[in-house]
């Protein structure tokens, strides 16, 4: 387990960055945290820390967003996910277990579909610590 505080979303962008750059093909990692609490600043660190150029989104609407990097990113975003059986709509498993990497916000709405072998990271805030402050736990199941 490795665990970082990060006191700005600057901080936790290079956080996910360099976590990225040591990513390897057919990992999937999991994104938990309240609403507002910087998962979408981590994508953006984790997808540059991939050589992606384009700007990420949370995908909150469309559920996946796909970009190219050195690998590709299969960014999910759960929120808005009833049951399992819509991720089966949009073939999730040919992201799962295809040639790039998985970034899923909010995973415990599907917390049955993820494979148990992946890397779970969690983002928490600390208000006595200040506005920007985060706890940023990784747990990796290797």
């Amino acid at each position: 387990m490795q665990e970082f505080d990060s006191h700005s979303p600057t901080e936790t962008f290079e956080i996910a960055c360099k976590l990225a750059k040591s990513a390897l093909q057919g990992e999937i990692y999991t994104l938990s945290g309240d609403l507002g609490v910087g998962k979408t600043a981590f994508a953006g660190g984790f997808a540059i820390g991939l050589g992606v150029l384009e700007h990420v989104v949370s995908p909150t609407f469309s559920i996946l967003n796909v970009y190219e990097g050195r690998l590709p990113l299969y960014h999910f975003d759960m929120y808005r996910i009833e049951d399992s059986a819509e991720l089966l709509n949009i073939g999730h498993e040919e992201y799962f277990y295809g040639d790039g990497i998985c970034l899923i916000e909010w995973p415990e709405m599907v917390f049955n579909e993820i494979p148990a072998s992946a890397i779970e990271i969690k983002l928490c805030k600390d208000p006595e610590k200040g506005n920007d402050y985060r706890h940023i736990t990784i747990k990796n199941k290797r």
